[in-house]
């Protein structure tokens, strides 16, 4: 599975395990227009031969949806048409603060931290995702 943090410039990606149990960190990826966009994560999917796509939700605390949410709805929709793959949409409300707590953990610098934090973003979506779709946390 593929799992993606949508940012307005970004997209940061992870990728798990055959049998769902590892997401691991994969690459930030520059966002484009949707034909450039699918086309890169389209040689992504090709090339670790994905079977489904987990897309961060980025909900309000109190649960409501704004424009970035509504934004990702409409890329998780250009997906769903684009690839031959399910697409799940995650609630994504503390990936980024996960993520950068276990990134400072690591004792990673700041500056390494601003480079990879969508993508370790992206790895904690794809993990709660994993975790529910394969039944219960580990």
């Amino acid at each position: 599975m593929l799992g993606l943090d949508l940012g307005t410039k970004t997209i940061g990606t992870a990728t798990c395990d055959a049998s769902w149990r590892f997401a691991t960190n994969g690459k930030t990826l520059g966002r484009g227009k949707w034909t450039r966009d699918k086309a890169v994560l389209g040689t992504i999917i090709a090339e670790r031969a994905i079977q489904g796509i987990v897309i961060g939700l980025p909900r309000n605390m109190d649960g409501t949806e704004g424009s970035r949410a509504q934004a990702s709805r409409a890329f998780a929709r250009n997906c769903n048409e684009a690839f031959d793959c399910p697409v799940l949409l995650w609630d994504e409300r503390w990936s980024t603060q996960s993520a950068e707590a276990a990134m400072i953990g690591q004792d990673m610098s700041r500056a390494k931290r601003a480079e990879a934090i969508d993508s370790h973003a992206a790895a904690v979506i794809l993990q709660g995702a994993i975790d529910r779709l394969a039944g219960g946390v580990i």
